[in-house]
């Protein structure tokens, strides 16, 4: 047990050091999202008005756009992060970690942990800039949402990636997949329009898990109800069904021996 654990710490301290002895991946996961958000932001604000969106309605597009955002931050965190793990498998690493006597979700665990941290530490300085978008600041029971919905999400994602990462060998075909899937998810999540009278993209963004993880954090960031949204425990009930589902499936991918 102890040398799964000091494996798990291991590799997470891993992750978190190369990531800041990086800048460029730094500016690379936290500049774009603020760019779209104040871009995008300010260009669709005289032309939307989100129906029934409570507080965010009164602080304008900005406010509405502010959710979507910190999901794009965890992700293009969680996209940066377990690259590392073709990157690794290029230069032998991660091939003398697969042959220590730890068990592979250890392992998982360990990259997984990784960028989580990367990620929750990358959205605090954007979540800074809430008062800017006309949200105000969230009570304490708001404020333990926000934090175990963000845990949650950023952990599900970095472990999807992860999944995605561990029989990749080309980080091109990596951002290429990550694209075709991942950025629809986001877009569907609601993240920057609602469905409002369109019955099959309705349907599609119910679908979509990462929906239930923005209708999450609009409730922890708004001021009033939100009743066109799922429900707080639904919500966070799907959001940690994904996150066990993804950490699952990338444990199961890392257990399988490699493909001739």
């Amino acid at each position: 047990m102890s040398g799964a654990l000091l494996a798990v710490l291991t590799l997470w301290q891993r992750e978190i050091v190369r990531f800041y002895r990086q800048p460029s991946r730094v500016a690379g996961a936290l500049a774009p999202p603020v760019l779209f958000w104040l871009l995008i932001g300010s260009g669709m604000a005289p032309s939307f008005r989100p129906a029934g969106a409570g507080a965010s309605a009164a602080g304008g597009y900005l406010a509405y756009f502010f959710p979507g955002v910190v999901i794009l931050i965890l992700l293009f965190t969680a996209i940066f992060s377990e690259i590392s793990i073709i990157e690794d498998r290029r230069e032998g690493f991660l091939q003398g970690v697969l042959v220590a006597p730890v068990p592979r979700a250890s392992v998982v665990l360990g990259k997984v942990l990784g960028g989580t941290t990367l990620a929750l530490l990358q959205c605090l300085p954007f979540l800074a800039l809430a008062p800017l978008a006309g949200l105000g600041v969230p009570s304490l029971d708001a404020l333990a949402l926000l934090a175990a919905v963000l845990l949650l999400l950023a952990f599900a994602l970095a472990a999807l990636a992860a999944a995605i990462a561990w029989r990749l060998d080309s980080s091109q075909g990596f951002h290429a997949i990550m694209n075709l899937f991942l950025i629809p998810m986001w877009l569907l999540a609601g993240t920057l329009f609602p469905a409002a009278g369109t019955r099959w993209l309705a349907i599609l963004m119910r679908i979509d898990p990462l929906t239930y993880g923005v209708a999450a954090l609009r409730r922890a960031l708004a001021d009033g109800p939100l009743p066109d949204l799922p429900g707080v425990g639904a919500s966070v009930a799907v959001t940690a069904g994904c996150a066990v589902l993804a950490f699952g499936a990338a444990v199961w991918i890392a257990s399988r021996p490699p493909a001739r």
